[in-house]
């Protein structure tokens, strides 16, 4: 996990965003999640696939054609994601970063927050956010 002694420039938190994004989306989930005080991977992975991809394929599911489980073992979906633009709360200490699956926005963004430890200021999350 990257620690600063001092609060992070903007610039540097997106960069550590952007670096876990890709993490994911290559499929390398242990090193993403230890790149920040990191959230329940598999939650941040749900909500991936429940606002993108698998919107359609969640129906399917339902009616039996697709394991339910199918976004967890085949991690190929990530590949479509992108991460879009970058929205800063007014505090300067919360960011949201939008995603896209094939060009387009999707429902879901992920929260990430800077924050103090003992260490130093780390970057935490992500929530996801609707």
């Amino acid at each position: 996990m990257k620690i600063w002694t001092r609060r992070p420039a903007k610039a540097d938190v997106e960069a550590v965003v952007s670096h876990y994004f890709g993490l994911l989306r290559a499929g390398n989930l242990q090193e993403a999640e230890q790149l920040v005080d990191h959230a329940s991977m598999r939650h941040v992975l749900k909500s991936l696939w429940a606002g993108s991809a698998g919107a359609s394929a969640d129906a399917e599911a339902a009616s039996g054609s697709v394991a339910a489980d199918a976004w967890e073992q085949d991690l190929a979906w990530l590949g479509e994601l992108e991460l879009g633009g970058f929205r800063w709360g007014h505090t300067g200490s919360h960011l949201s970063a939008e995603v896209t699956c094939r060009a387009r926005i999707i429902e879901v963004s992920l929260g990430f927050w800077v924050k103090p430890t003992d260490a130093g200021w780390v970057v935490a999350g992500p929530s996801t956010l609707w």
